[in-house]
């Protein structure tokens, strides 16, 4: 069968590619064989083939922090899962044609779902919600400030938020998107700046921030913080500008600002079995009748890896780039 694989560190569209590798076999007891059918790329994804993220693999390995796919086989212990099913995998290492994991990894996703917005449904819409949710406990009408809002994660928080009955203040990096994200549900979009701050208080009437998310890093959490209320939290859980998150000592001593961080890895490896079952089957029927949805730039086959990551590597992208393990998607 075909798997992407790299054996050494770099640039992902130069050191991974697709190459034959042993069919995984049949599932022991516990476990289920997944055809996978859609995969996206994510900042993740090229990272740890960078070698630039927080686990470094041993080598020769294979990418792909999420997908989706079909049941081909189910262990004689398997319960509620049967051959034909559509899985979400929790699981890594998905950019295969086959895959075999254990059944606790798996969650059935509802009939009638789009593929490509189920493969991307362990990582982004989980993280918009549990950061929305775990760091301050905000009520219908408040506001809620991110970065990064025309991402992955930054879209499913706009539609997310809109849905609670909450406000969001979206800051981007470039003109043009607000129209996007309006459209999803954002209140306000803004274009980061200097006095970022002067214009939040300007589009939310003066109204208290205590939530800021940011995907950035670096000194925009300098200008994140500068709009919060007093004892507001940054919430930090993404790189993209590759520097340290900062604050000032007059936002953290006597203003009472605090920065954390939130990584899904993390949870995923330390909720309870129940609770993770949970946040998917609230996040699931969300995809299913269209709530989360994530543009869709581009899918190639599973062949055509390195021209993906060449795509998914570019600035400016309008949506997420799939792989396609087995067969086309529409």
């Amino acid at each position: 069968m075909k798997a992407v694989r790299y054996d050494r560190f770099g640039p992902p569209q130069e050191v991974a590619a697709c190459a034959e590798v042993p069919d995984p076999g049949s599932p022991a007891a516990d476990e289920v064989v997944i055809e996978m059918e859609a995969c996206p790329i994510n900042p993740v994804d090229l990272l740890t083939i960078e070698g630039r993220y927080a686990v470094r693999p041993a080598l020769p390995a294979t990418p792909g922090s999420e997908g989706v796919g079909r049941i081909l086989a189910a262990g004689d212990g398997v319960r509620g899962l049967a051959p034909g099913d559509r899985v979400l995998h929790l699981g890594r290492d998905n950019w295969v044609q086959r895959i075999r994991a254990k059944a606790a990894q798996v969650i059935k996703t509802p009939a009638g779902a789009d593929v490509g917005q189920l493969a991307m449904a362990k990582i982004n819409p989980a993280t918009a919600l549990l950061m929305l949710r775990n760091y301050r406990v905000l009520g219908p009408g408040e506001w809620v400030l991110q970065d990064a809002a025309n991402s992955g994660v930054g879209t499913c928080l706009i539609r997310l938020a809109h849905e609670a009955g909450l406000h969001s203040v979206n800051v981007v990096r470039r003109e043009g998107l607000a129209e996007g994200l309006e459209a999803l549900g954002a209140d306000a979009v803004l274009v980061d700046g200097p006095d970022l701050a002067e214009r939040v208080r300007a589009a939310t009437g003066g109204a208290p921030l205590r939530l800021a998310i940011d995907a950035v890093a670096g000194d925009i959490c300098i200008r994140l913080a500068d709009c919060l209320a007093d004892d507001g939290v940054v919430v930090n859980y993404g790189l993209l500008s590759g520097a340290p998150c900062q604050l000032t000592a007059h936002q953290t001593v006597f203003r009472g600002i605090t920065l954390t961080g939130f990584w899904l890895a993390r949870y995923l490896g330390s909720a309870p079995a129940a609770e993770i079952r949970a946040l998917y089957d609230e996040i699931l029927p969300k995809i299913a009748d269209g709530t989360l949805a994530v543009p869709i730039e581009a899918r190639y086959d599973l062949s055509e890896v390195q021209a993906a990551l060449a795509h998914a590597a570019r600035p400016g992208r309008s949506g997420k780039v799939l792989l396609r393990p087995n067969r086309p998607l529409d």
